[in-house]
C-alpha cells in the first residue's frame, strides 16, 4: 500500500484499502508474504478486482490491472535555484555521502542502555537490529535446551564433564554421542552466558536468512568439524572438551560474510575511563580471527585451555557454507 500511495492517486488508494479493511469483500488467493487469504476488491468500485492482504498490506495485480489506477499528477516545475544555493546543496550532498561511507566506524554509544552490560563483559553489541521475517524459533529452542542441560550438569559438574565431555582419545565412546553432549555442556555460568549471548545475537539473523534446516546444518557441521580439528591437533588427548563455541563460530563466520557492514560496538575500558568503539562486522571478524590464531598457537603448545582450534574449524565451515550459497 505504501508503494501505491507514491505511484497512484491518494484517494483511490485510500478507497481500495478502506473497502478491503471493512471485511465485506470476498476472499481471493493466499498472500505470497504471510500466507493469509487476501480480499478481492475492485478498483474504483467498477474496475477489475485486485487481491489485497489486510494482514501485511500486500497488493497483488494481475496483468493489465495496474493500468486502471489513476497516476499521480506530475509535480509542478520548481524555479531554478541561485548559483550560490546550488553550490551549498551540492556541498551538503557530498558531506552526506562521506558520512554514509564512514557510518560503520565511530565512537557513538548505542541507544539501548541494556547493551552496556554485555559490552562491559567484553562482548560485541549490535547497533542495528534488522527486522526479522520470522521469529527465530530454532535459535531460542536451541538456547533453552543448552541452558537446561548445562544448568542440570552444574550440580555435579566434574562427573558430568567426565561422562558427557568429548575426550579426544575416546572420541567414539557411547557410539559418538559425546559429540552431541559436549556441545550442550558448559564449564561455568559465565561460559554458558557468553556462548548463549553470541548465539542469540547473531544466530537469529542467520536463521532468518538461511531458513531452519540450513541453519541447523550449519551449526551441526561447524560443531563437528570444530571437534575434529581439536581431536587432530590438540596434544592433550585425555582432557575432555565441552561447549557450543565450535558450532557458534560457524554462525559468526557466516554472519560476518553475509552482513559485512553490520555495525558492532565495543566498550573499551581503562580503569574508570570508558569509550565506545564502533566497527563494521568484517573489521571485528579480522580481529577475532587474529585472536583465534594466537589462541590456537598457545593451545598446541599446551598453554591454553580454550579450544581455539575448535573455533577455527567451526568458522571454516561457516566460510564454506557462505561460499556455497553466495549467489
Amino acid at each position: 500500500m505504501g508503494v501505491l500511495r507514491r505511484n497512484a492517486a491518494g484517494e483511490q488508494v485510500t478507497d481500495l484499502w478502506t473497502r478491503a479493511r471493512d471485511g465485506g469483500a470476498p476472499r481471493g488467493r493466499a498472500c505470497p508474504v504471510c500466507d493469509q487469504r487476501m480480499s478481492l476488491v475492485s478498483l474504483n468500485g467498477t474496475g477489475p478486482a485486485v487481491d489485497v492482504c489486510r494482514a501485511c498490506h500486500f497488493v497483488w495485480f494481475d496483468p493489465q490491472e495496474f493500468e486502471h489506477l489513476r497516476p499521480l499528477p506530475p509535480p509542478a516545475p520548481e524555479p531554478p535555484l541561485p548559483e550560490k544555493a546550488s553550490e551549498i546543496l551540492a556541498t551538503a550532498a557530498n558531506e552526506a555521502i562521506k558520512d554514509r561511507a564512514n557510518r560503520s566506524w565511530g565512537t557513538e554509544a548505542p541507544d539501548e542502555y541494556w547493551k552496556y552490560l554485555p559490552a562491559f563483559l567484553g562482548m560485541p553489541v549490535e547497533y542495528d537490529q534488522s527486522a526479522l521475517a520470522r521469529a527465530p524459533v530454532l535459535t531460542w529452542t536451541l538456547v533453552a535446551f543448552i541452558v537446561a542441560f548445562s544448568i542440570r550438569a552444574f550440580f555435579n559438574l566434574e562427573v558430568a564433564v567426565r561422562e558427557f565431555g568429548l575426550i579426544p582419545a575416546q572420541a567414539m565412546r557411547a557410539g559418538g554421542l559425546t559429540f552431541v553432549t559436549s556441545f550442550l555442556l558448559h564449564g561455568s555460568l559465565l561460559h554458558l552466558i557468553g556462548n548463549m549471548y553470541f548465539l542469540v545475537v547473531f544466530g537469529d539473523n542467520v536463521e532468518d536468512y538461511v531458513g531452519g534446516w540450513r541453519y541447523l546444518l550449519l551449526i551441526a557441521g561447524a560443531a563437528l568439524v570444530g571437534d575434529l580439528a581439536h581431536i587432530a591437533l590438540d596434544p592433550r588427548s585425555d582432557i575432555p572438551v565441552i561447549g557450543a563455541s565450535g558450532g557458534i563460530s560457524g554462525v559468526l563466520a557466516y554472519y560476518i560474510l553475509t552482513f559485512p557492514k553490520a555495525r558492532l560496538g565495543f566498550l573499551m575500558r581503562y580503569f574508570f575511563y570508558f569509550q565506545w568503539i564502533r566497527l563494521p562486522a568484517y573489521g571485528w571478524g579480522l580481529i577475532w580471527i587474529a585472536f583465534q590464531l594466537l589462541g590456537a598457537y598457545l593451545q598446541v603448545r599446551g598453554a591454553s585451555n580454550v579450544s581455539a582450534l575448535a573455533h577455527l574449524g567451526g568458522a571454516a565451515v561457516g566460510v564454506v557454507f557462505w561460499w556455497a550459497r553466495r549467489n
